[in-house]
């Protein structure tokens, strides 16, 4: 005897037309950049201690030992950097787009949460542009509110992020291309 409930294919009109227009439109998530994975970050500060090392040698051997303990604050201070930068790559924005709401969460490296929710009807994009350095600012505008967006992006990147997310909202403003389905 089977416990699981069976489809038949059949339900109640418009039951479906609720999955559909809950579908994403749009779904992107943006974590700042980091050019410096795990394995470079150990090289590098094997590099610097090993080069640290090296030059306070003539130093100590002068008996200028103060100098080596600075060169050894040195390296402490770029571990120290390098571990606040990797803390902050723990953070991201996400944003999903549906027929029926913009959904934007944005969370810190601390793990804060920030939640907006947007009708897309009343939703725009709203950007700042400089002819030199190209897409400045991208904000969410809805009823007078407006959040930033995508500032973990190069201007170039948030150029071709707005025109997605641009698209993406006229797609919602006309249902989501519920014939598509």
């Amino acid at each position: 005897m089977s416990s699981g409930k069976t489809d038949l294919g059949m339900s109640a009109p418009g039951v479906g037309d609720a999955a559909i227009a809950e579908r994403p439109v749009f779904d992107a998530t943006i974590t700042p950049h980091r050019s410096l994975g795990q394995k470079g970050f150990q090289t590098v500060m094997t590099l610097v201690c090993l080069i640290s090392v090296a030059a306070s040698i003539p130093f100590m051997v002068l008996g200028a030992w103060p100098v080596a303990g600075f060169f050894g604050l040195d390296a402490i201070a770029l571990f120290i950097a390098f571990h606040v930068n990797f803390r902050h790559a723990h953070a991201f924005e996400r944003i999903v787009v549906s027929p029926l709401e913009v959904l934007l969460k944005k969370v810190s490296h601390q793990g804060r949460e920030a939640i907006w929710r947007f009708n897309p009807a009343w939703t725009k994009l709203e950007r700042q542009t400089d002819e030199d350095y190209g897409l400045l600012h991208l904000a969410l505008v809805s009823r007078g509110q407006s959040v930033p967006v995508a500032a973990a992006l190069s201007p170039g990147e948030r150029e071709g992020f707005a025109d997605a997310l641009a698209t993406a909202l006229a797609s919602a403003r006309r249902g989501g291309d519920v014939g598509a389905a």
